[in-house]
């Protein structure tokens, strides 16, 4: 017979505030080792989730009621605990529930999934800081992508909120950026008009799913002999040696679509050394750009 949940929960599962946010901690933790490395289906993604929400619950949710929890099928919960290197979702469960320790934590702790995903890009944004500790490299990235007249600059998918992001900034002090957002053979036109008119760098994004077209669009781009600066994610390894530069930073795959937060501000960063690199000529064409906004009065403010 199916157990009540809301029973289960107020009854036999009785959690103090400060215990159920450790609770969710503790799960939240174990479930990050385990995912680390793994790319997560929406539907697992979705299970992960249920399963810190619902932390009081794990001993005595059957994979069934998991599944209608999460809105998934009961084939969805065990492939996701094999997955997690479990041998079925009986060995999971138990597991995560054992994990679970009665501590009492300060009653300002995060206490629902939507504050625990956001912290999560504390330690992404941390080990950002870290990559970045050689000044003159990130420096030398600057200029490189500051001297090419015109600059590529490549993102496809969802790869295509970040070369935007840096396409809107760099264009009020780059003379000549070029943003190739659409992937086709279009892309290899873009990279040899690119050439043509003098550009010899690709700055390129690439976040997973890595598309196979951005991957075949580095390739092209080194056939030309483009240099090419590739931004990707912390879990990427470059075996085909396709990028001259190449910078990592860590995704968040915590709730149902990943979010950006290091690969954002490494934008920020690229933005700031390409400034650095031009001897005044940005400040100028910002001040430029400044004065032109106030006298068409773009803005509320």
């Amino acid at each position: 017979m199916k157990r009540d949940r809301k029973q289960v929960s107020n009854s036999e599962a009785p959690v103090h505030h400060g215990v159920a946010a450790n609770s969710r901690q503790m799960v939240q933790a174990e479930l990050d080792r385990r995912i680390a490395g793994k790319r997560l289906t929406p539907a697992q993604r979705r299970i992960a989730q249920c399963l810190t929400e619902h932390c009081a619950e794990i001993g005595f949710l059957s994979s069934i009621e998991l599944a209608e929890l999460a809105n998934v099928s009961q084939p969805s919960v065990t492939r996701f605990a094999t997955a997690l290197d479990f041998d079925g979702y009986q060995e999971m469960r138990k597991y995560l529930r054992s994990s679970i320790a009665p501590t009492e934590t300060s009653p300002g702790a995060p206490a629902n999934r939507y504050q625990t995903a956001v912290l999560a890009e504390i330690p992404n944004l941390s080990e950002l800081v870290q990559s970045l500790a050689v000044e003159l490299d990130i420096d030398e990235i600057g200029k490189v992508l500051a001297d090419s007249r015109p600059l590529a600059v490549l993102g496809l998918r969802t790869a295509a909120i970040l070369a935007r992001q840096f396409e809107f900034y760099a264009s009020k002090v780059h003379p000549d950026v070029r943003v190739i957002v659409s992937g086709g053979s279009m892309v290899e036109d873009c990279l040899e008009q690119c050439v043509a008119a003098g550009g010899r760098t690709l700055l390129a994004f690439m976040m997973p799913l890595y598309p196979k077209e951005t991957v075949y669009a580095l390739e092209f781009a080194r056939q030309i002999r483009m240099r090419i600066v590739l931004v990707s994610d912390a879990s990427y390894n470059d075996h085909r040696k396709l990028a001259d530069m190449l910078l990592k930073a860590r995704i968040n795959s915590r709730l149902v679509f990943d979010s950006y937060a290091a690969p954002a501000a490494l934008v920020s960063v690229l933005l700031d050394a390409m400034c650095n690199s031009m001897d005044g000529r940005a400040q100028k064409r910002l001040e430029e750009g400044d004065r032109s906004s106030r006298k068409r009065k773009i803005f509320a403010t």
